[in-house]
């Protein structure tokens, strides 16, 4: 039976009521059908994405990076995809020249390991306004890894962020450049994972169980998942790996019976 929350936790707060065990699943098994339906409202955002138009870049942007200048072509890194981030550190953002914008600098804390992008042939960069002796220098006092270049022109006014903040997607075929999304504002906040990161480009994650136009690239869930040190050196799925997902009963009574025969 619930109880009056506020009496009992004595917290001041309006609190939600104090249930029973059964209670409580109830109430967790009727919020996981919302649960679902949004997960799969979200899949189905992100495979409208990939049937979004692309719109040719024509321009020649140009940037400064470690080893001197590049070409938007360069910060793909020879992949198909490439997500720039157009962060805020430069003179007049509150924090310079010590720190970049907060709010950059609090996702900037949320980017995941990108090996596991790459993987799945993307590339994130992020590009501001200050010089790479500044970048480096924040990197190494944040502690932050991804690839952070200098812009030298109207590349984020033409790209609908040189006053606020946002994610541009952009895909290479060849020479050719084309940028399929925009992320910003709100959307950014969710950024940082693998899967956010995939799911706002033109390829998504890659895997057969995604509703994906014909022809595009797609491997078997899980499969492709490594460790973040190993990708190179292992490219195709380790066999327990893969004993794992077809078996995991099976392959955890396996893996108990070879620690036995060891001990």
């Amino acid at each position: 039976m619930a109880t009056d929350q506020t009496d009992t936790l004595k917290t001041g707060m309006k609190t939600p009521p104090i249930v029973s065990q059964q209670e409580w699943e109830a109430a967790r098994q009727k919020m996981l059908v919302k649960e679902k339906a949004f997960t799969r409202s979200r899949d189905a955002r992100a495979a409208e994405r990939r049937r979004m138009p692309w719109m040719l870049v024509e321009k020649a942007y140009e940037f400064e990076g470690l080893n001197g200048k590049v070409s938007l072509l360069d910060l793909f890194e020879g992949r198909r995809q490439l997500i720039v981030y157009r962060a805020f550190f430069e003179p007049g953002v509150f924090g310079w020249p010590e720190h970049a914008c907060r709010g950059c600098s609090l996702g900037a804390d949320q980017v995941s390991n990108l090996a596991h992008l790459n993987a799945r042939d993307t590339t994130l960069a992020w590009a501001s306004r200050a010089a790479q002796t500044d970048i480096a220098r924040l990197k190494a006092r944040m502690g932050w890894a991804m690839p952070w270049y200098t812009m030298t022109d109207s590349f984020d006014k033409d790209f609908g962020c040189d006053q606020w903040h946002g994610h541009n997607v952009f895909f290479r075929d060849g020479d050719k450049v084309y940028r399929t999304y925009f992320i910003n504002s709100r959307g950014d906040e969710a950024m940082g994972t693998t899967w956010s990161y995939l799911d706002i480009t033109p390829l998504g994650r890659q895997e057969t169980w995604e509703d994906s136009p014909e022809g595009y690239p797609q491997t078997a869930p899980y499969k492709w998942w490594n460790w973040h040190d190993n990708y190179e050196a292992e490219s195709t799925p380790h066999p327990l790996w893969v004993d794992i997902l077809s078996d995991p009963e099976g392959a955890a009574i396996r893996r108990r019976e070879a620690e036995k025969k060891a001990s």
